[in-house]
């Protein structure tokens, strides 16, 4: 069992507080988007095997000896990599609207970028690795997002009471057609339009929005942070989600989703595969992006861990590449038994949990190696996250 070194990253919506306030230090008034735990090579997570304060990435420390860090059984699935990532993540203002490719879409659209000499760090590059990126989101404290699309009736009559004239148009469309032609012009319409229409689309709809408050409240605090932005009005046509401590949140393919404020454990496929719809200053490939949208309206479906007799609260997800559950160990409790052959990253989030011989705090992690005998003990809340192979 390795404690681990983690990195975090400085994205601009990041908050300046969440992250801080949960590892006790203080805050630097940067803002600290998220914490990953993992062996990602864009800021794998460091330990110390030796009686030198020298620390290594756990990306060479796996690639050294995968089956003995990672176990066979996850090799022979899943390669000689750790599959998943884990990151805290704390939103202090709205995430880029995005969603991301199926595995098939992944191989095909790398194996294109790959032809065509596309560099692995181009802006304009979608595919960065051929591997899907399904994620699960729980929330840590009150959590917003938005997930999916609405019915199409229900965003037509949302659309209709801001009042905007230029909007009107997408209501008819919405009304007009099958709700999956419907969603599909829609969105096709609002990233095509001329910018400056849309920048005046935009503003007067957040205005509408300020002005009504209540369900439209969350769309005008996007346009607060991206003024003019098209991905305003597309973000208009998903559903809002709050999702109190606890509770997450699981994003396949295809799916378009946002994160808007809130700090929460997330855990994802181990990729970078992210094709924008808007909120954001970077690249949007439109003609992809409709490619690997799916284009259907959902209830977003709010996971509540399920208990077991062990102790154990499982968010069950339909992918193998990860397996999120918690301890929330009670005073006096019996201790946690929680060996397995496959390899885990446990994260404390509260009290003062033990694992083996290591004391965790708040935001401490550990990564324990296919097989190792572990037990929990002590108080607190720790996330398990490991693989189904």
């Amino acid at each position: 069992m390795d404690r681990l070194s983690n990195t975090v990253r400085p994205y601009a919506w990041g908050s300046t507080t969440a992250i801080p306030e949960l590892l006790g230090t203080a805050p630097t008034g940067e803002p600290q988007a998220e914490m990953w735990m993992g062996a990602h090579p864009g800021a794998p997570s460091r330990v110390n095997r030796t009686t030198t304060l020298l620390e290594h990435p756990l990306s060479e420390v796996i690639a050294a000896a995968p089956e003995a860090e990672l176990g066979a059984p996850t090799v022979k699935k899943f390669g000689p990599r750790l599959p998943f990532l884990l990151k805290l993540l704390a939103a202090g203002a709205p995430l880029s609207l995005q969603v991301h490719p199926n595995l098939a879409q992944a191989k095909e659209g790398f194996a294109a970028e790959e032809r065509q000499g596309v560099p692995i760090d181009a802006p304009h590059r979608n595919y960065k690795d051929a591997n899907h990126k399904p994620e699960l989101i729980c929330a840590l404290t009150p959590f917003d997002g938005l997930c999916g699309f609405r019915a199409p009736d229900k965003t037509a009559d949302f659309l209709a009471r801001l009042d905007v004239d230029s909007l009107k148009p997408y209501v008819d469309l919405l009304h007009a057609h099958p709700e999956e032609a419907a969603l599909r012009e829609i969105l096709t319409a609002v990233l095509t339009a001329d910018p400056d229409e849309m920048s005046h689309t935009v503003h007067s709809s957040a205005e509408a929005a300020a002005r009504l408050g209540g369900e439209y409240s969350p769309y005008a605090s996007i346009a607060h942070h991206y003024p003019g932005d098209p991905g305003v009005i597309a973000a208009m046509l998903l559903n809002h989600v709050q999702l109190q401590p606890g509770e997450a949140l699981f994003l396949g393919a295809g799916v378009p989703h946002a994160y808007l404020n809130g700090l929460g454990v997330e855990i994802m496929a181990n990729s970078d595969n992210v094709l924008r719809c808007g909120l954001t200053p970077k690249h949007v490939d439109v003609p992809e992006l409709l490619r690997v949208v799916r284009f259907e309206p959902t209830e977003p479906a709010v996971l509540r861990p399920e208990a077991s007799p062990s102790g154990e609260e499982l968010y069950d997800t339909p992918i193998d590449e990860f397996r999120l559950s918690r301890y929330v160990l009670a005073p006096g409790a019996e201790p946690r038994e929680i060996t397995a052959g496959t390899p885990q990253i446990l994260l404390c989030t509260q009290g003062t949990p033990r694992a083996n011989d290591f004391d965790l705090a708040p935001g401490g992690s550990v990564f324990v190696p296919a097989g190792e005998k572990t037990e929990l003990t002590g108080t607190g809340t720790v996330f398990r996250a490991t693989v189904i192979a």
